[in-house]
């Protein structure tokens, strides 16, 4: 027979049997253990979705993430997927979701590298904190062709940003549009994907003017060119030859025809009057051109660059050494670098040289 509480006196209190204490002990052994296997199952959530949180993207090369403005959810779904893959979009949307993202704030350009978390994925995304693009340019003639080079990385088209140039650059004093070319630099700018045009146009600009120092103010003033003028020149040395050390060379040159009172007669000025750089052989026909670019029958600087010309080029304008040349010539030998001669007979004779290799070589 099991043992019973026995109860005691009025006022006392009760006493347990054996048989109570034995349950007691039971229930108080059954209760580490479900705790135990609560922790644990708390723990494994809690570590496999820190391992969905911080799985890293698989990628072996940085990808990158564009969410044009006013894309549409799953316009948006797209291109994560499109970037990272299913898998990882997946991990991205679902943590992206929990974040409480919108598309609207996801508006940008997100470089994903290798080994990324996906919370941290999310979280850019979800913040709007976008990956600067870099924007590099050089060789570049003209504003369309520097428009269409930088749209390739920026969310506006190559319209776009002329029509920034046009609204822009007057304000900075280039109120002729054939003067824009002089107001940019080659070389690497950081913007934003999402930025206007006027703003890019207003951070290149910016980026020539402090370029242009007092100090090469004066010494384009003690030429007795203008800045405009200075990129002028430039943008012909560098279309006569790709070899930079002869550069200025050239550009003294131009600068002692104009100060004779000269024709330029740049051959570079013609091609550009042409519409067409790929001529090898000025031919009578280009010179027939009329076109204030054609310095062969316009005298004093075009209007304008033929080309967006590069800060050394400039420099090589502003501290060229003198010289007596007022001819020049390519060389015979295809090399880039050209005769210079101050006297027409010898520069003749350059020129018969040039043209005898022309005609030996087929070059029309």
């Amino acid at each position: 027979m099991e043992d019973e509480i026995i109860i005691g006196e009025k006022g006392s209190r009760p006493v347990r049997t054996s048989a109570a204490r034995k349950r007691k002990s039971k229930k108080s052994k059954r209760n580490p253990l479900i705790w135990l296997i609560i922790v644990l199952a708390v723990l494994m959530l809690a570590g496999g979705f820190g391992i969905f949180c911080f799985h890293g993207f698989s990628g072996k090369e940085s990808r990158w993430v564009y969410i044009p403005e006013g894309c549409s959810k799953s316009a948006f779904n797209d291109s994560i997927v499109g970037a990272l893959g299913s898998g990882e979009a997946n991990r991205v949307m679902f943590l992206w979701n929990l974040m409480g993202g919108t598309v609207e704030k996801a508006h940008g350009a997100y470089r994903i590298d290798p080994g990324l978390a996906s919370v941290r994925i999310a979280r850019r995304i979800a913040s709007g904190a976008q990956t600067p693009v870099k924007l590099t340019f050089n060789n570049v003639r003209t504003i369309q062709e520097l428009a269409l080079r930088l749209s390739k990385n920026m969310e506006f088209d190559a319209s776009q940003f002329a029509e920034a140039c046009a609204d822009v650059l007057p304000g900075y004093g280039f109120e002729d549009a054939r003067q824009y070319a002089a107001a940019f630099l080659p070389d690497t700018y950081e913007c934003y994907w999402t930025e206007l045009p006027s703003s890019v146009v207003e951070k290149l600009v910016g980026h020539r003017n402090s370029f242009w120092t007092a100090e090469r103010r004066s010494k384009a003033k003690a030429l007795g060119l203008t800045p405009v003028q200075v990129a002028t020149i430039a943008s012909i040395a560098e279309e006569e030859t790709y070899r930079k050390d002869e550069r200025p060379t050239i550009a003294r040159l131009y600068m002692n025809r104009l100060a004779k009172g000269m024709k330029l007669q740049a051959d570079p000025t013609v091609k550009f009057a042409n519409g067409d750089f790929s001529i090898r052989r000025i031919l009578g026909k280009h010179l027939a051109v009329a076109s204030p670019y054609n310095t062969y029958r316009v005298a004093g600087l075009p209007p304008g660059p033929i080309r967006i010309v590069d800060a050394t080029t400039l420099d090589g304008v502003l501290d060229a050494p003198k010289n007596p040349y007022i001819y020049m010539c390519a060389r015979e030998d295809f090399s880039g670098y050209h005769n210079f001669a101050s006297d027409y007979s010898t520069h003749m004779a350059n020129a018969r040289r040039y043209q005898a290799e022309l005609n030996k070589r087929n070059i029309r």
